[in-house]
């Protein structure tokens, strides 16, 4: 009861409480002071980094520098720096040497080099040779007279003039007659080649403003015998080469050559004229880069007014560091049917009754590459077609000369292998093989003449100062031949090898001596046509014009 009552009291308080407010007047707030917020200050982070640590290890740096894959027919001629002169009028230092020898087979051995010019904008040289050599058979001897001029002029608008003439005499002796009881005075079996050629040429060294490089080139020579028949021939070869670049990983070239010959031969009674001309025109499209090169063209041609279509796609392609490069290619091309080209295959050849061209197309596949900076291989397989291809068969006869029969359609597999190592100047070493698998012939029953294996190699070093050695040997598988009473058979194979040393004796004279066929091999390349057995030559080598 007590809770109820001041439960009620006080509820009858607070009602007079309220009646009691003034509710007319506005509801008003009033602020007795005033607040700022501020925000509290930032803590900030302090990065102290730490020192590294020292590393005292020796960093290994490789260094990858692309093989170079020259295979050179001929040794590159050695190289003489000199110190620069102070005075520039000084006349440039020509290099001139003279080399003689003797032997028991060649007497003598003449070879001599002079050079003229300046240096800088004309260079001349001068080359002749002189060889005589005599065997053990009857009329087994032969010469050779050789002597050419070379020249080259550079312009100040960035032009280069090249020429040459140039003079050839060979003289052989058709001594594989069979029997060898037979009896022939020397005139009957002297055959002597002469040669008269010269040939000039412009380029320009540097693109024109509009990216274009010109090479035009002509060749002219007129060759000739003096056995019977005596028969003559002009050959001339013209080449108007243009490329034009397109940036720099691309290029359009587009040239014409015509490669002309004239033949006469003198018969009893008549005289047989022919002209054996091809015309040929050359565009193509060409990829550069550091990885590819890419040939796409074909090439129109008249063979003797016959029109024939040639392939020519080529690609090469590198990894980034060179040392590997991939080769594909389809080409065509025409190996010339001339009287001066068969000799110089053939120097017991008769004159033939009529020229033909040889045209080849070739499908390959290989590669190439280097396995350090100075061991470097080269492969390739390749199947080949020929149409009139040229074969070598002794008359029917004495068989001491060979007439030319011509093999309307004949197919080749080919492998070829490359090897090489080198070393600066001092030593180099290369070697090269070559299988031929000749099949598919229409007329004939072999490949009369040509070898089916061929095996070389050559080593050059210089073993100490002023001292240098050489070594050449090669061989081969012999080629089909027929005989008088026209059976097929197979040559013999052969083998060559060759030494030689050249050192300095004095200043400006060299002593050289080498050996010829060592094992004194008297195999027969050409049927009825033994070489020299083994044979020394030694001499001297003058050089002069130098420091």
């Amino acid at each position: 009861m007590y809770r109820i009552s001041f439960l009620v009291l006080l509820l009858a308080g607070t009602g007079a409480f309220v009646q009691a407010q003034d509710t007319t007047k506005r509801k008003t707030i009033d602020i007795t002071s005033s607040f700022k917020p501020v925000l509290r200050e930032a803590v900030k982070i302090n990065f102290n980094a730490a020192p590294p640590a020292v590393d005292t290890s020796r960093p290994r740096l490789a260094y990858t520098i692309p093989a170079q894959y020259l295979f050179l027919n001929y040794q590159p001629g050695e190289m003489k720096p000199v110190a620069l002169q102070r005075d520039s009028a000084k006349p440039w230092e020509n290099y001139n040497y003279i080399k003689v020898g003797v032997g028991n087979v060649h007497i003598p051995y003449i070879h001599t080099g002079l050079s003229f010019g300046d240096g800088k904008t004309t260079f001349f040289n001068l080359f002749a040779n002189q060889l005589s050599s005599k065997g053990n058979l009857d009329f087994q001897k032969n010469s050779l007279t050789d002597v050419k001029f070379a020249g080259t002029v550079k312009t100040a608008s960035k032009l280069e003039w090249n020429g040459g003439l140039g003079f050839k005499n060979d003289v052989y002796y058709r001594y594989g007659f069979r029997p060898d009881t037979l009896k022939f005075t020397s005139d009957q079996l002297k055959l002597t080649y002469q040669t008269y050629e010269g040939e000039l040429s412009l380029r320009n060294t540097e693109p024109t403003e509009f990216g274009l490089l010109y090479h035009p080139n002509i060749k002219v020579n007129v060759f000739s015998n003096n056995s019977n028949p005596s028969a003559n021939e002009v050959n001339t070869v013209l080449n108007l080469p243009l490329e034009k670049t397109i940036g720099d990983n691309y290029a359009f070239d587009l040239g014409f050559t015509a490669n002309l010959t004239h033949y006469h031969l003198p018969l009893s009674g008549a005289t047989f004229d022919q002209n054996n001309n091809i015309y040929m025109v050359n565009p193509a499209f060409l990829v550069k880069t550091s990885n590819l090169f890419l040939q796409a063209a074909v090439t129109p041609s008249w063979d003797q007014k016959v029109f024939h279509l040639l392939p020519n796609f080529l690609a090469d392609i590198s990894t980034s560091d060179q040392r590997f490069t991939l080769q594909l290619g389809w080409i065509g091309y025409y190996d010339k049917g001339s009287y001066q080209r068969f000799e110089s295959i053939n120097p017991w050849l008769a004159a033939p009754d009529s020229l033909l061209n040889t045209r080849v197309q070739e499908w390959y596949g290989g590669f190439k590459g280097s396995i350090s900076n100075h061991f470097s291989y080269a492969a390739k397989i390749g199947f080949q077609q020929y149409k009139n291809m040229a074969l070598f068969v002794n008359d029917s006869a004495l068989n001491n000369q060979f007439d030319v029969r011509y093999e309307p359609s004949m197919d080749a597999l080919q492998l070829h292998g490359e090897l090489s190592y080198i070393a600066g100047d001092e030593f180099s070493a290369t070697a090269g093989v070559n299988f031929y698998d000749y099949r598919h012939l229409k007329v004939n029953a072999k490949a009369y003449g040509l070898l089916p294996i061929e095996f070389n190699t050559h080593l050059k070093w210089q073993a100490f100062k002023d001292f240098w050695a050489k070594v050449d040997f090669f061989a081969f598988d012999g080629a089909r031949y027929l005989t008088a009473d026209g059976k097929a058979f197979k040559g013999d194979s052969g083998a060559d090898l060759n030494a030689g040393v050249e050192f300095k004796i004095l200043k400006q004279l060299n002593l050289w001596f080498q050996m010829n066929n060592i094992f004194n091999n008297k195999y027969e390349r050409w049927h009825q046509y033994p070489v020299y057995g083994f044979n020394v030559l030694g001499g001297v080598v003058f050089t002069f014009g130098q420091k």
